[in-house]
């Protein structure tokens, strides 16, 4: 069986480290902070990062253009094997779309290999839980059409469910309104959401005080985890570390998981989430509810 490259954005959260081991490359977006562009690597302080949000420096993100994919993906290919790639929601960013249109051209350069896009519908650990199961599936020995056939059939089994400590940065992004960021804020009411089949952001529900919310996404896994596979469980965080172990713990506690991990949140998802944000990850058999 040809082998093939698999491929992604470092929305996974996954560090440079990990994907190595993997076997999965991965291109970095950019973000604006306090008027100089950069990467999410060039961070060396996440906590600092969310600190200086709190203080008011509030970063601003790019898309990936279409040369830069176009280049990127050049170097992949250049010895010979076919691609598979996907990314960051196509609901939450336009990155998507420029690797669509990167396809197109990849596939007149590179006329006797394979270039399959996919769209993640996922961001965050999200992203990491499906680079791990489809990263899993190809482990198994499978071809690049069966691969990217399981990658579209299993997006939309990853559930995304989270909670943000502060209201603006949801406003910032156009997910509330700005009356319901101020009062929001005001009660102390905090949102639980979640990520719908388009792969946007959805406020589901509101409950009020800190505890209560992180409590509230326990209780999204009890009800939505598909129990009929093995679970792997992702939890990630914006500069709160202890709050996203709390959730991961309550679930391991009383569920069998096969593996689960926490990260922080990089900047690129963390410019639009903000500081607090925790956000846990798992399978499911949908994502309605």
């Amino acid at each position: 069986m040809k082998d093939f490259i698999l491929a992604t954005d470092s929305n996974t959260e996954f560090s440079a480290e990990y994907a190595k081991e993997l076997g999965v490359s991965q291109i970095e977006m950019e973000i604006i902070l306090d008027g100089k562009a950069m990467f999410a690597s060039e961070i060396e302080d996440y906590n600092k990062f969310y600190e200086d949000m709190k203080n008011g420096i509030l970063p601003t993100t790019t898309q990936i253009n279409v040369d830069r994919f176009c280049e990127w993906f050049s170097s992949l290919m250049a010895d010979g094997k076919d691609l598979l790639y996907f990314g960051l929601s196509s609901g939450l960013s336009g990155s998507f779309q420029s690797a669509t249109i990167a396809k197109t051209i990849l596939e007149e350069k590179f006329p006797k290999q394979k270039v399959f896009i996919v769209d993640s519908v996922s961001a965050s650990m999200g992203e990491g839980l499906f680079l791990y199961t489809v990263n899993e599936y190809k482990k198994a020995g499978h071809t690049i059409e069966e691969t990217a056939d399981f990658a579209q059939k299993q997006a939309l089994c990853i559930s995304h469910w989270f909670t943000v400590d502060d209201l603006n940065h949801l406003y910032r992004g156009g997910r509330v309104s700005k009356l319901a960021a101020v009062f929001g804020t005001m009660l102390n009411i905090k949102p639980v959401l979640n990520v719908d089949d388009a792969g946007k952001l959805i406020p589901r529900d509101k409950v009020r005080g800190r505890r209560q919310a992180l409590d509230a996404l326990v209780e999204k896994y009890n009800k939505y985890a598909d129990k009929s596979r093995e679970q792997v469980v992702f939890a990630s965080h914006g500069g709160c570390y202890e709050d996203a172990k709390y959730v991961l713990d309550k679930v391991l506690a009383n569920n069998d998981v096969k593996f689960s991990m926490i990260n922080t949140i990089g900047p690129v998802i963390g410019a639009h989430s903000g500081p607090g944000t925790v956000a846990l990850f798992f399978y499911s058999k949908s994502r309605d509810i």
